[in-house]
């Protein structure tokens, strides 16, 4: 078997073609592609191959915008790092998809459901031109900020992020880690960017990582105090208005 890797983080597409060669060894890496215009290239001038894996963020933009260009009629399974709001378009679908980090177990499930697939001569190819039609009406969210650091503009990754807050009309934004740097959006602004699985609009001065939450404390009044794995310049309190929302989303 034949197989095409679409990957931008070099140390990624290292890590998955070990894991293939380990869980299917019969299969052949033809290519290592890294980006939207090498890929379109790739396709216009090389014959199809049974597989592919491909990555949805790429360097130059989302994936998919190969599909505008070139015409793939092989099965694809999708990598996402970010994308988990899509998931369940994928699981309805014969297309299968990776969820980084990725581990064995799911690279093996994703192999044996390819094998089935190609066994019972099942592939669907209008699964994927129904996956994209739906991706493309799903709003995307950002990945990744640039915030000001000395003299340069560095990346700030959404996944690193524990919260935002205003001081004085000044939005910092805080990190897993620690550390603080800021913006010049506002809370809205900014909350209209991230994706609402993952970040909660605790009141005017917090917007919360779900992946920052320690724990809870009931507070006064059938509030909640949200108590976070990293400092806080004051306490962040869910109103008694929004304590269903708040525990609703946290539990999804």
């Amino acid at each position: 078997m034949k197989a095409l890797i679409i990957e931008d983080e070099v140390l990624a597409a290292q890590s998955l073609q070990k894991l293939i060669t380990e869980v299917a060894p019969d299969t052949e890496i033809i290519a290592t592609l890294q980006s939207i215009e090498e890929s379109v290239v790739w396709f216009n001038e090389n014959a199809m191959p049974d597989l592919v894996f491909m990555d949805i963020h790429l360097a130059d933009g989302s994936s998919f915008a190969i599909f505008e260009q070139v015409e793939i009629t092989c099965p694809i399974i999708f990598t996402t790092a970010y994308d988990e709001y899509a998931l369940k378009a994928f699981e309805v679908s014969s297309i299968d998809y990776l969820l980084k980090p990725i581990n064995r177990n799911d690279l093996t499930r994703a192999m044996n459901k390819y094998k089935s697939l190609v066994a019972n001569n099942s592939v669907d190819n209008q699964a994927l031109t129904n996956l994209l039609q739906h991706l493309g009406t799903t709003k995307k969210y950002k990945s990744c900020f640039l915030v000001p650091m000395r003299d340069k503009l560095v990346p700030l990754p959404t996944a690193s992020i524990a919260y935002f807050y205003i001081d004085t009309k000044m939005v910092k934004v805080v990190t897993l880690e620690g550390q603080t740097h800021y913006m010049s959006q506002t809370l809205d602004d900014i909350m209209e960017q991230l994706n609402p699985q993952d970040f909660f609009r605790a009141n005017r001065q917090f917007i919360i990582s779900r992946k920052a939450i320690q724990d809870m404390t009931v507070w006064f009044g059938n509030k909640l105090s949200i108590n976070l794995t990293v400092d806080i310049p004051e306490k962040i309190i869910i109103s008694k208005a929004k304590v269903s929302e708040f525990k609703n989303w946290f539990s999804e």
